[in-house]
């Protein structure tokens, strides 16, 4: 049975921890491909870098991999993988293990997340893998599971246009098993420090940041996280419509702002 090709990237930069474990643990069953940010590029989303340019460097890497260091952000570096550096389109593009959760709706602002989102863009199945600790991270631990979630989605795949988020509980709990679920509503928000330059006085920020809490539903990915289960959400960007709000506002929107333009 031929290997199959996947592209890892991350947005936690191609000298993470992180990063080098996805490698690790996905060599033995597949041929890999490493296409990361040559900083980190935490929270960047999925921003693409037009108005500077880009630079590619070729890395020595464990197990004779194939690296490249990317001077741009996430998606950046699965625009270049596609249509630079790869010769043909992999089977999945992995992006992570990234440092600190992906769970809720942090993964709006999420590079790791982003990649995963480029791939999907591009009609290739996608996974994006992350740890809920920030500090401390126990990559290794997550590593163990990672194989078998690729493998059931090489052979199971999502539908086209939907990746899968997968988020691993807090190393703190032990590991309950795992669940396919919702999306969460937690999400990281801004708290600015204000400070003050020493010469000049004048106000600047650090834009720091609190965790917005919610009441969540018991089928979403921050519960079962909670509970010590690994949270795995389909989500689908192939179609971004409301199709509740469509249905219902169409005709009423569409009548409403022609009666306004020729009364």
């Amino acid at each position: 049975m031929k290997r199959p090709h996947i592209l890892i990237t991350n947005d936690d930069g191609i000298l993470a921890p992180g990063i080098q474990a996805l490698s690790d643990a996905l060599h033995p069953i597949a041929d890999i491909t490493v296409v990361a940010p040559a900083f980190e590029q935490s929270c960047v989303s999925l921003s693409v870098t037009t108005r500077t340019p880009l630079k590619i460097e070729k890395l020595t890497w464990k197990n004779s991999c194939n690296a490249f260091s990317v001077t741009g952000t996430p998606a950046d570096c699965v625009k270049l993988a596609l249509n630079v550096i790869l010769e043909k389109t992999p089977d999945m593009v992995v992006s992570g293990i990234n440092r600190g959760t992906n769970a809720g709706r942090t993964i709006l602002y999420s590079g790791t997340v982003a990649g995963a989102i480029e791939a999907s863009m591009h009609d290739i199945p996608a996974i994006a893998f992350s740890c809920s600790d920030y500090f401390d991270t126990d990559y290794e631990r997550a590593s163990k599971h990672i194989p078998q979630i690729v493998q059931y989605l090489l052979s199971h795949p999502l539908t086209t246009g939907t990746l899968l988020n997968v988020n691993f509980p807090s190393k703190e709990l032990s590991i309950r098993g795992f669940k396919m679920t919702k999306q969460g509503k937690e999400y990281w928000g801004e708290e600015p420090d204000e400070r003050f330059h020493p010469v000049e006085g004048h106000a600047y920020y650090w834009m720091g940041s609190k965790l917005i809490v919610f009441e969540e539903e018991e089928d979403s990915d921050i519960s079962w996280l909670q509970k010590g289960y690994i949270a795995a959400v389909p989500v689908n960007v192939g179609s971004l419509t409301d199709m509740r709000q469509l249905d219902e506002k169409r005709n009423h929107f569409e009548n409403l702002m022609m009666e306004q333009v020729f009364s």
